[in-house]
């Protein structure tokens, strides 16, 4: 048989932590060193690998319940090779040092399981669209896989060059930088997009450290739903691929 499919085929790296493709994430696991995955992103894996969902402490269940930041994650254990990705969303490996990483959970695929994450309050009175008044924080020492929509831009923040990023665009950040939250209008035009820009809200970096902005101001759609009701979900009836909605388009 012969096709350019097998020019994709699998990626030959040595490396724990590598990407098959610019959408697809490869982590291999020897069997003491678990990582927690976005629930439902595995696409394949090699060996002996299981997916048990990862236990939500009562502190991260509040936090999520009150702020609606959070990650609803599974562990993945064992020995092989597991593949995870979403949406065709574009990877990124990313170490994560002493001074750790803010993010939207929106866009985390994978971390290390020996990272700690926490939600915590970006300095701020307004919520907004995009990265609101609460994101995630990752420390410790260890790899964390961020999506974002088409190839980033990283830009490197100094003490002597600031920089800003539409709210909804910005990924992830030094958690080490200031942060400040504002909008180019007079009070009166706050909750509107700035004049007739079509700009809004948008966040200050200032100190040492980098900040991580996509190419779009959309989140992916997370929890997409395949047309109308349970039916739908599971390709059948009116909504399935022999009704009305012919190949389960999205809706």
């Amino acid at each position: 048989m012969q096709s350019p499919l097998f020019a994709f085929d699998e990626a030959q790296t040595q490396e724990r932590w590598s990407l098959q493709n610019k959408q697809m994430l490869r982590v291999t696991l020897e069997g003491h060193d678990d990582i927690l995955a976005r629930k439902g992103t595995m696409v394949a894996y090699q060996g002996l690998i299981e997916f048990d969902a990862e236990y939500r402490t009562g502190g991260q269940a509040h936090a999520r319940a009150y702020t609606g930041e959070g990650l609803d994650l599974m562990r993945c254990h064992g020995q092989g090779t597991v593949y995870l990705a979403n949406l065709a969303q574009y990877v990124h490996i990313m170490d994560v040092d002493q001074d750790g990483l803010t993010v939207d959970s929106s866009y985390v695929l994978a971390m290390d399981s020996t990272l700690h994450h926490e939600v915590v309050a970006v300095d701020s009175m307004y919520g907004i669209s995009g990265s609101g008044k609460y994101q995630l924080n990752i420390t410790g020492h260890g790899r964390v896989a961020l999506m974002t929509s088409g190839a980033p831009l990283l830009m490197q923040v100094t003490p002597d060059k600031y920089v800003n990023c539409d709210a909804d665009a910005i990924v992830a950040w030094s958690t080490a930088l200031r942060v400040q939250m504002q909008a180019q209008t007079h009070a009166s035009g706050v909750w509107r997009r700035r004049g007739n820009t079509g700009e809004g809200w948008e966040l200050s970096f200032m100190g040492s450290g980098y900040a991580l902005v996509q190419p779009s101001e959309l989140l992916p759609p997370q929890n997409a739903v395949i047309g109308q009701g349970l039916a739908a979900q599971f390709g059948m009836g009116g909504q399935g691929a022999r009704g009305q909605n012919q190949g389960n388009a999205w809706s």
